[in-house]
């Protein structure tokens, strides 16, 4: 018997492919195409059950190099149609409960209409009105704090070499992040999540990463980021974005159903230009008219980017690794580590 049941007694059945048992999390859905064991791997999938909305996920197979981090962080994943032996033998080595057959549009239609829930992917004999009681039981991802989770315990050189020196706090840093930035010219140390900010503040410059869970009870990571602004250059992503929001005096509140895909439309108001983003976040900043707003989500108004020259800092709510996903924002990385060195080197 294989299903998912969520809190509000809703119940969708499907076949087991991957390994067997029960998890429990917050379903979600992604519409990106292609990226499927990025998406698993991601930190900021952290006790997610990702739905795909793609009708067939594992099609081009797996590669250790897609990975995003050192394990997967995703607690199941819900297809439509599951293909290829390799995707579903890396499922089931990796005790990922998958379940295929599902009726995806059905449920990322009631997932837009009732918002992301506590649910329960079931891959045993376990009986409905038990799962739907579990899932009910679960805490909301309203609240929870989840940095400590998938930060590093202890700071480590990713890369040694470069002309510049960028410390990153990993609030669940993505491996194509630390790529990008090491590709750039950039040496990069990787820190916990609670570095103090007189550590930080000895590099050129600072990226804070994208991570999971909700930004409101981060208070000492915030004030961590408040004690920074000033210091040295910072570039916030995502988590980090909504981290700068807060340190200063913006609002950050839960998404009803998130932005996760590679296909959201963000406003850069400088230039006119629409960009097309990789996102994945299931809280954001508040729509607000403040000057320092520089990117502005199409979909709802939700805040994508904050520029604050003054404090040395800007930050973006979409990802410009774009690991997997469009290519717009790519140059946006680039150009901030440019920035450091120049202003490094002056």
């Amino acid at each position: 018997m294989s299903y998912l049941a969520l809190a509000d007694g809703t119940v969708w059945h499907g076949e087991s492919v991957g390994a067997e048992g029960n998890a429990l999390g917050e379903a979600v859905f992604t519409t990106g195409m292609s990226g499927y064991q990025e998406a698993v791997t991601d930190p900021s999938f952290e006790d997610q059950l990702i739905c795909f909305t793609a009708p067939m996920i594992g099609n081009y197979g797996v590669a250790e190099e897609r990975s995003e981090s050192a394990r997967t962080h995703a607690r199941a994943v819900l297809m439509r149609e599951a293909r290829g032996p390799e995707w579903l033998d890396w499922l089931r080595e990796h005790g990922i409960v998958a379940l295929t057959g599902i009726d995806t549009r059905s449920l990322v239609l009631h997932l837009r209409e009732a918002g992301a829930a506590a649910g329960i992917a079931v891959a045993s004999d376990l009986p409905v009105e038990e799962a739907i009681e579990l899932a009910a039981q679960q805490p909301s991802m309203l609240g929870r704090a989840l940095v400590e989770d998938v930060s590093t315990d202890e700071p480590y050189v990713y890369a040694e070499e470069g002309g510049v020196r960028i410390g990153v706090v990993d609030y669940g840093v993505k491996n194509s992040v630390l790529r990008r930035l090491a590709k750039a010219g950039a040496a990069v140390t990787v820190h916990p999540h609670d570095t103090e900010a007189d550590e930080l503040a000895r590099y050129d410059g600072v990226l804070l990463s994208p991570g999971p869970g909700d930004p409101e009870p981060l208070a000492a990571e915030t004030e961590i980021v408040r004690q920074l602004l000033g210091r040295t250059h910072v570039l916030g992503i995502c988590l980090g974005h909504q981290l700068i929001a807060r340190a200063t005096g913006h609002e950050t509140y839960k998404l009803a159903f998130g932005h996760r895909g590679a296909n959201h439309p963000v406003h850069e108001r400088l230039s006119g230009r629409v960009l097309v983003t990789s996102q994945n976040h299931g809280f954001a900043v508040a729509p607000n008219e403040a000057a320092e707003v520089s990117h502005v989500s199409l979909y709802d108004g939700t805040v994508e980017g904050l520029d604050l020259p003054e404090l040395r800092a800007r930050s973006l709510q979409f990802h410009p690794e774009a690991g997997p996903g469009p290519h717009d924002a790519w140059p946006l990385l680039e150009a901030w580590v440019n920035e450091v060195a120049e202003a490094a080197d002056a």
